[in-house]
């Protein structure tokens, strides 16, 4: 072992770095960076056409990524992504600023046409997903994606900085800010995200009036109908708005065994609704309720009753409850709503070998289906539906690549592409470079 001067030091590595089959085996001080990056807090992303899902960020939104029913370069090889430098990309997999690492946000506007995001590039397929090019590179993580139709789309980064594209991705610009929340476009002007509105593109918003006691984000269909719940007085509460926020009435509440933790709201009409409430959590598992209304909150279905050893009863439900509906897992994966009648969900168990699972219902959620497919990942998963059968699975992971599922029939999902693994040369505490048989190892202090 040799303590070396640090410049001294970087220019041996460097040498020792040009001959053909040298490698080197990285321990990396930052989680998650040797192999893929840890996944996001956040499943962000999904479909567009005219409805609304999206992804759960925190505990609940992390636990629910959905779609919303709105919609939403140089080809790589399949099993390849095409990398960039600029912002407009070109090249192959192995370039510098290509697409690898963890999928940090999805979106589709068909099964066939659609954007991922990660670590500072947004990339687009328009063969189900078999083969990508990368379409910008730029600082920040993208966070979020959204598509009205395979022009118009959006993304959001790290920042809250709002990239918009109306040529499919072929040039993406600088439109503005987004607040950090679920972002969803119902024209090309206006938008809503965390409870506030912006009729110019993004260029400026305006907070909505929302209740006190609010449990994660409102939801704002249009700039009139809106949808948020609250807990008081030990009750869970949905509420509705039909003037912009300016009041709000209650139309659902059930009693609560202990405090919400999270709630994710998605909709597919101005009397639509999806409503998740996230319970307690406890031995890796999570307690969820999932609730539908197409009347305007006139009349409610249980759609999931998801109670666990852990976690106690689902929210809403009382001690000892253990009917259901049942989604598999153990937690609340990504929530996706398709239509009125359609919506798909995921379930985790980090307890098991295969952690990853998806049902559905397509009947407004008087029956659950679970999903044939049980996939390994253990770093979240992104969903996003193009229909009532055809979707897009993302699972990372955080040691293997995100790959990429497909289903045709909303029950069995088959691998369609396995994302290159992400590499972050330049913040190594230590290596080990290894040179055909021979190994010389070095300490940088």
């Amino acid at each position: 072992m040799f303590h070396l001067h640090r410049k001294a030091c970087a220019l041996l590595l460097a040498v020792l770095l040009i001959p053909a089959g040298c490698q080197s085996a990285v321990s990396n001080a930052k989680t998650g960076e040797a192999g893929n990056a840890s996944a996001p807090s956040a499943a962000a992303g999904t479909p567009p056409s005219s409805s609304d899902g999206s992804a759960s960020q925190s505990a609940a939104d992390s636990a629910a990524s959905s779609g919303d029913g709105k919609t939403g370069g140089t080809a790589a090889t399949s099993g390849s992504a095409a990398p960039a430098g600029g912002k407009a990309a070109s090249g192959g997999a192995e370039a510098a600023g290509g697409i690898s690492g963890t999928i940090t946000a999805v979106r589709i506007a068909s099964a066939q046409v659609g954007w991922v995001g990660g670590n500072g590039w947004i990339a687009r397929t328009d063969d189900g997903g078999k083969h990508w090019h990368n379409q910008y590179v730029g600082g920040g993580t993208i966070r979020e994606l959204f598509a009205l139709n395979a022009k118009e789309a959006w993304a959001v980064t790290e920042k809250a900085g709002l990239l918009a594209t109306t040529d499919g991705g072929k040039h993406w610009t600088a439109a503005g800010t987004a607040p950090v929340g679920f972002l969803h476009f119902v024209s090309k002007n206006e938008a809503f995200s965390a409870g506030a509105i912006t009729v110019d593109g993004g260029k400026s918003w305006r907070d909505l009036p929302v209740p006190e006691h609010i449990v994660g984000e409102a939801y704002f269909h249009d700039k009139s109908v809106g949808w948020a719940v609250v807990q008081n007085g030990g009750e869970g509460i949905v509420e509705r708005t039909t003037d912009g926020g300016k009041s709000w009435h209650p139309i659902m509440s059930r009693k609560l065994v202990s405090h919400l933790n999270g709630a994710v709201i998605r909709s597919a009409g101005t009397d639509d609704a999806w409503v998740e409430w996230i319970g307690d959590s406890g031995m890796t598992q999570t307690s969820y309720s999932l609730f539908h209304t197409s009347d305007g909150g006139k009349s409610w279905q249980t759609v999931l009753a998801k109670s666990t050893a852990g976690g106690g009863p689902a929210p809403g439900f009382p001690l000892g409850y253990s009917g259901g509906p049942n989604n598999a897992g153990s937690k609340p994966g990504p929530l996706y709503v398709v239509d009125r009648k359609t919506a798909y969900m995921g379930g985790e168990c980090p307890a098991c070998d295969k952690p990853n699972t998806v049902g559905h219902t397509t009947d407004g959620g008087k029956t659950w289906v679970n999903g044939k497919s049980e996939l390994p990942g253990n770093a979240g998963a992104l969903l996003a539906m193009a229909d009532a059968t055809h979707g897009w699975w993302i699972i990372n992971d955080n040691t293997q690549p995100s790959v990429l599922y497909t289903t045709s029939d909303g029950t069995h999902w088959s691998k369609t592409f396995t994302f290159p693994a992400s590499k972050k040369p330049g913040r190594l505490v230590r290596s080990a470079f290894f040179c055909g048989a021979a190994a010389r190892f070095f300490e940088i202090s």
